[in-house]
């Protein structure tokens, strides 16, 4: 199971990096959420994926007396749920202003900075 998953992390990443590294700006945000859900993933993976007992200690005892449950890479990919999905809703809507206000989403088309009477910079390799 743990193998399978890592492929699935390396191919998530993979096609995050891909998506971020392209000129449209909805491509970018797709690639960014991409990457967030392998990054929750791996670190979901890298807690173990067995079927234990739930992390409840009976009161006589300090350490459990079976193998249990990592409850902590469950509350890490619980929180990076709500941060992420808050960050994507942020970029969205400044995605969506900026194509509001330059009528484009292509990034190359957005230089407004750039000085217009001056050499472009080389847009790609």
């Amino acid at each position: 199971m743990e193998t399978g998953l890592s492929i699935l992390i390396g191919v998530f990443f993979t096609v995050s990096v891909y998506l971020m590294l392209s000129k449209e700006l909805v491509r970018m945000l797709l690639g960014i959420a991409i990457l967030g859900n392998a990054v929750n993933l791996l670190i979901f993976t890298a807690g173990r994926l067995t079927r234990e007992v739930p992390p409840l200690i009976p009161e006589d005892l300090y350490t459990p007396a079976v193998q249990t449950a990592n409850p902590l890479p469950q509350a890490l990919v619980l929180t990076a749920i709500v941060i992420s999905f808050s960050f994507l809703a942020f970029l969205l809507v400044l995605a969506f202003r900026a194509y509001q206000e330059l009528g484009t989403d292509d990034a190359n088309e957005m230089r407004v900075a750039e000085p217009a009477d001056e050499q472009a910079p080389p847009q790609g390799y």
